[in-house]
C-alpha cells in the first residue's frame, strides 16, 4: 500500500453545458496543480461533484489523470452511494481507472441514522475493496456525522487506512485520532479549523481550497506540524478566503478555481454558476489570498 501525501486538493470536475466532461479541461488542471506542487488529488469527491458521476466517468477522471501525470501522483476516487451494491460497483471502477484509493462517503438516504447499517456498509465494502478505503464524514452535505466509535471499529479492518473528517471539529478529530490504531490516517476536510486539526492529531488534508490556495494550505498543514502559533496568520488569512468562497458551495469553488487559473466549465445541474455580480468579488478574494505564493508542499 503506497502512502499518501500530507496534503491533496479535492480538485474539481469541469462540465459544459450539456453535462459532460470538459477533459482538456481535467487535463489542464492536473498540470497546474501538479506545476504548483500537488503530489495526490482526490477526484470526484464531493468538490468533484462525486453524487452526479455517472458509471464509466471516475475511470474517465482517474484515466486522464494517469496520462497526464504518470504513475506518481497518489490518486483517489470518490466513491457516492446508497447500497453496498452500488458502492462496490464505483470502487471496482475507481481501481480499474488507476486509484490508489477510495474515498467512500457515507450513505445518506437510507441509512442515515443508523449507525449499525452505516457500520455494515462501510464493512462489506473495505472486506470486497481491490484498494485501500478512506471513510468520508462530511455532515454538511449528508445530514450525518460518522460516530467516534464506528471510525474505531472500522479502523481495524486492514483495507480501511484513513478517514476524511470534514465536520470542521478538531474536538472531534481528537477522539478519532485517539481511538484509532498507530498508521490510521485523519485527513481534515474543513480549511477553517486546519491548524488545530493539525495539532489535534491529523495526518493532513484533503481540502476544496486547494483548487484555489494549494500552496496556502499546504503550508499550513508543513507549519502546523511544528508549531502551530507559527500557522495561525496563514490560518487566517486561509479562513478569511475560504468563508466567502464556500459559502456558495461547489460552484464558489469553481468561480475562485477559475480565478487562479483552472478551467472550470460550469456545476452539473441541479447545481449553477455562480451570479455575475459575485465573480468580481470573488476575483479579488482569489487575488488576496494567492499575492505571493510560493511551492509549498506537504508531502
Amino acid at each position: 500500500m503506497r502512502t499518501p501525501p500530507h496534503y491533496m486538493p479535492a480538485l474539481i470536475t469541469p462540465f459544459d453545458d450539456d453535462g459532460d466532461i470538459i477533459l482538456e479541461a481535467h487535463a489542464h488542471n492536473l498540470r497546474v496543480q501538479a506545476e504548483r506542487g500537488a503530489a495526490g488529488f482526490v477526484l470526484g469527491g464531493s468538490t468533484g461533484e462525486g453524487p452526479y458521476l455517472e458509471a464509466g466517468e471516475r475511470a474517465l477522471l482517474l484515466t486522464e489523470a494517469r496520462t497526464e501525470l504518470g504513475e506518481e501522483p497518489y490518486l483517489v476516487s470518490g466513491v457516492s452511494a446508497q447500497s453496498v451494491r452500488q458502492a462496490n460497483a464505483q470502487v471496482e471502477e475507481s481501481a480499474d481507472g488507476g486509484a490508489d484509493a477510495a474515498l467512500v462517503l457515507t450513505p445518506t438516504s437510507l441509512a442515515r441514522g443508523n449507525h449499525n447499517a452505516v457500520l455494515r456498509f462501510f464493512e462489506a465494502v473495505a472486506e470486497a475493496a481491490p484498494i485501500p478505503i478512506v471513510l468520508y464524514s462530511v455532515p454538511a452535505v449528508t445530514g450525518y456525522e460518522l460516530p467516534v466509535d464506528c471510525v474505531a471499529t472500522l479502523s481495524e479492518h486492514p483495507s480501511v487506512m484513513a478517514i476524511k473528517d470534514s465536520g470542521g471539529r478538531p474536538l472531534h478529530m481528537k477522539e478519532i485520532a485517539q481511538s484509532t490504531p498507530e498508521g490510521f490516517m485523519v485527513f481534515a476536510g474543513s480549511s477553517s479549523p486546519l491548524s488545530q486539526a493539525m495539532a489535534a492529531g491529523a495526518y493532513g488534508a484533503i481540502t476544496a481550497s486547494g483548487n484555489y490556495a494549494p500552496e496556502l494550505v499546504s503550508s499550513v498543514v508543513l507549519t502546523s506540524q511544528v508549531s502551530v502559533s507559527e500557522a495561525e496568520p496563514m490560518q487566517r488569512r486561509l479562513s478569511a478566503a475560504t468563508r466567502q468562497i464556500e459559502a456558495f458551495g461547489v460552484a464558489g469553488t469553481k468561480a475562485a478555481a477559475g480565478a487562479a487559473g483552472l478551467w472550470t466549465g460550469i456545476p452539473r445541474k441541479p447545481l449553477h454558476p455562480i451570479a455575475r455580480t459575485e465573480l468580481a468579488r470573488i476575483a479579488q478574494v482569489v487575488a488576496t489570498v494567492r499575492k505571493g505564493l510560493g511551492a509549498a508542499v506537504a508531502g
